[in-house]
Order: structure tokens, then C-alpha cells, then sequence
């Protein structure tokens, strides 16, 4: 017997659409249950897809590869057909061979830009798996089973396309396209037009990097190492020392076992946690010239990397503390700044490389401000926090405080 085919749809404000979209795939599979992801929508998108007779999964406003990801986990075992919300046109074809992943490419151009991000799009899956698409964006695919298990969780917003294609060819999979004659709203070349082409170029290359998994299980770009590019106005052995620190915690990101503390790191020998547990030190020690100093930073750089269990959590701690203090601290504001928004939205990831590149900045603001008793009390509270963090969840104790719990979900869509 086949498995049952899943159809899943993200859509965001497409009350005017969405239940064409839905009577016309229900025509064309009959037999297919269909699964509507509404991404956060300020209409009534939900309800009109519901009447045409889908079941919608009522998601936060995050972006289409995070809203796929979160309905897909509701999809039963299966392939499953990928639709954009705004389609016409017959997508039986892409179920009818033996990919495990079929793309759908437009056979005629409608609409569009200059193919800027198109290009870029094609160029990024070229590099990173050798294979040539000719629709790299296109929405309309179908997928294996185990092209499910080895696409899912997809890549953030517009990137969802690019990654998946990308994830299916190094992983060997049959990866095809397949001209149809489909239609959709598209985008022409003007602002609207100009700006959605510009995310799903970002997207893109956000997607094709280093990416991990959150604590919901969806799959970020993890670009905390950014914060090695910022603080201009800091002193050089300062900036010197922190993309230093970054690395390590780039490193860790990428290639770290399941220890977590100092405990399991210390009993697992060789692990990218002892190399920063060892790293962080030396290179906060030339950063300071001072073995308390060098201890400040180091202590600082854990404390802020425990915290930043929760998206936006490690930005807000060191913006908070970066405007109490002078010196290095404030010369990295800036690159938080911009990293907030996307890190609250869940868009992209701080990771190890960020929280404790921070973190080491409010060690150096920290030597900056404090006088040397001061540093001492810092010491001693940065201690006892990694200790603290050695036996209890400190997210968990964050989220039972009322008024520390009411600033951690600040900012956040959900």
C-alpha cells in the first residue's frame, strides 16, 4: 500500500488566494491530505483555508522555512508536495518519477527582477553541492520520505529552497526539474518587488552557512562569529582577542559532541569545549594583561554563553550591561543592534561563537569600569553563576521570576 501524500502550503495574508489554492489541490489529489501553514497572518487567511477544507497549523509570524519545518512535524510519514499559497497551474507531474526530490520550473517567466538573486541563488547551490538548478527559488517540489529526513528542518525564510536543494544533492538523493506550465502573483520591479527580492537574496546566503538547531528544533544560520567584526573604537589587543574568542566558539558550534559544562567537557578529554575552555583564557589574558582581568573576561564570556538559551536573551543581557559601562563594551552595541531583530525572530542564531564573544566584551568593559574590589565582587558572582549553572537551569530559573521572565519574552513573536 502507498504512503498517504501530504500537501503543505505556507501562507501569510493570502485570504484572497488561499482557497483557490486549496479547492484546486484538493481536485488534483483527492486522496491527500492537506495541511496549510499560516505564517503569522493578519488576515483571515486561516479561516478561509480552513472552509475550503485544509487543516491549518496557526503559527507565530517567523518566516516560510520556519513555518513549513513547525507544520511538517504535524504531516504524517509520507512524501509530501510543497505548494506556494498564491499557485496555479498542475503539479502531478512532480510525483509521477523516481526523484526524490522534484522542483518545479515555470515554463514561462512572469513577472521578476533583473535575476540578481536568482543567479546568486543558482551560483550558492553550484559551490556548495556541484548541483546546477535551473529554478533554484521555485516553491512547488516534491519530496521522498527520505528526502524529508534529509531536508527537514529546512532553513529559515526564503532560504528554505536554496538549503533543501543543496541538503538533497550532497546527500545523494535524486534531485530533478521539471517545466510546467504554473502560474503565480508574482513581483515586478518596483519597490515591493524589489524588496522581497532582496530577503530571499539574503536569505539565501544566510541559508548556505553554518546553521544549528534551537531549542524548538528549528534550523538557524548561526552568525554570532559577526561580532568580530565590530568595535572599531575598541583598543586593538581588545578586538584582537575577542574574534579570537569567536573562532573558539565557532569552532565549538560546528563541531562540538553533546558534553555541556565544565564537568562533562573535563571527563570527555579532547573536546572543542576544553579547547575553549583552555583558549579563552591565554587569549583574555593578552587582552588584558592582568591574570584577574584575564579571569573577568573568561568567567564573563561562560556567563553570557549559559544565559543564551532563548532567543534574545545574551543580546539583552549585554546591551543592558554595555550601556552601564564605558570603555570596549559600547563599541560593540552596535553589531548587537543589528543582530537583535533576527536573533528575537528566530531567523538567525548567536551560537557559541556570538555569546561568548560577548560576553568577553562585558569582561573587558568590566576591567574598564570596575575598580579592583569591584572586579573582585564580579569575579565572585560570575563564579558562583557558572557554578549555579553547573546544577540548575538557568533559563528555567530566569522564566520562573515574574519580572525577569516578562523582560526575557520581550521583543519575542510568541
Amino acid at each position: 500500500m502507498a504512503e498517504p501524500l501530504t500537501i503543505l502550503v505556507a501562507a501569510r495574508d493570502e485570504e484572497a488566494r488561499i482557497g483557490e489554492t486549496v479547492a484546486a489541490l484538493k481536485r488534483a489529489f483527492p486522496d491527500a491530505e492537506l495541511l496549510v501553514a499560516d505564517d503569522g497572518s493578519r488576515d483571515a487567511t486561516a479561516a478561509a483555508a480552513e472552509s475550503a477544507g485544509a487543516r491549518v497549523a496557526r503559527l507565530p509570524r517567523l518566516g516560510k522555512g520556519q513555518a513549513l519545518t513547525l507544520a511538517e512535524r504535524g504531516a504524517a510519514a509520507g512524501p509530501l508536495l510543497l505548494a506556494d499559497a498564491d499557485l496555479q497551474g498542475e503539479l502531478t507531474p512532480l510525483l509521477e518519477g523516481d526523484a526524490d526530490l522534484a522542483v518545479a520550473a515555470f515554463e514561462k517567466r512572469q513577472g521578476g527582477g533583473f535575476g540578481i538573486a536568482k543567479g546568486a541563488a543558482r551560483m550558492l547551490i553550484k559551490a556548495r553541492s556541484g548541483f546546477q538548478a535551473r529554478e533554484p527559488l521555485s516553491g512547488q517540489r516534491a519530496l521522498s520520505q527520505i528526502a524529508r529526513e534529509t531536508c527537514f528542518p529546512l532553513a529559515p525564510g526564503f532560504g528554505c529552497e536554496v538549503r533543501m536543494t543543496i541538503d538533497a544533492a550532497r546527500a545523494g538523493l535524486r534531485v530533478r526539474e521539471f517545466d510546467l506550465p504554473l502560474r503565480h502573483l508574482s513581483t515586478g520591479r518596483d519597490p515591493r518587488g524589489f524588496l522581497h527580492r532582496g530577503r530571499q537574496l539574503l536569505d539565501a546566503v544566510l541559508a548556505c552557512g553554518p546553521t544549528a538547531r534551537n531549542h524548538r528544533g528549528l534550523r538557524l544560520p548561526l552568525v554570532g562569529a559577526l561580532v568580530a567584526l565590530g568595535g572599531r573604537r575598541a583598543p586593538r589587543r581588545v578586538r584582537l582577542s575577542v574574534a579570537g574568542i569567536a573562532l573558539l566558539g565557532l569552532a565549538d558550534d560546528l563541531w562540538s559532541g553533546p558534553e555541556r559544562g565544565f564537568r562533562a567537557h573535563l571527563r570527555a578529554g579532547r573536546t572543542t569545549g576544553a579547547l575553549k575552555a583552555g583558549g579563552i583564557p591565554v587569549l583574555a589574558l593578552a587582552g588584558t594583561r592582568s591574570f584577574s582581568g584575564a579571569l573577568l573576561v573568561s568567567l564573563s564570556a561562560n556567563g553570557l554563553n549559559l544565559l543564551d538559551t532563548r532567543p534574545g536573551r545574551a543580546l539583552k543581557v549585554f546591551l543592558a550591561g554595555a550601556a552601564l559601562m564605558r570603555g570596549p563594551a559600547r563599541a560593540y552595541a552596535p553589531i548587537a543592534v543589528l543582530l537583535a531583530p533576527y536573533d528575537l525572530r528566530e531567523m538567525t542564531m548567536l551560537g557559541d561563537a556570538g555569546s561568548n564573544a560577548l560576553g568577553a566584551v562585558l569582561g573587558y568593559g568590566s576591567v574598564a569600569s570596575f575598580t579592583a574590589r569591584g572586579q573582585r565582587l564580579a569575579i565572585a558572582a560570575l563564579a558562583g553563576l557558572t557554578l549555579l549553572g553547573e546544577t540548575r537551569s538557568l533559563g528555567e530559573l530566569i522564566e520562573r521570576t515574574p519580572g525577569l521572565s516578562y523582560l526575557d519574552r520581550l521583543g519575542r513573536p510568541h
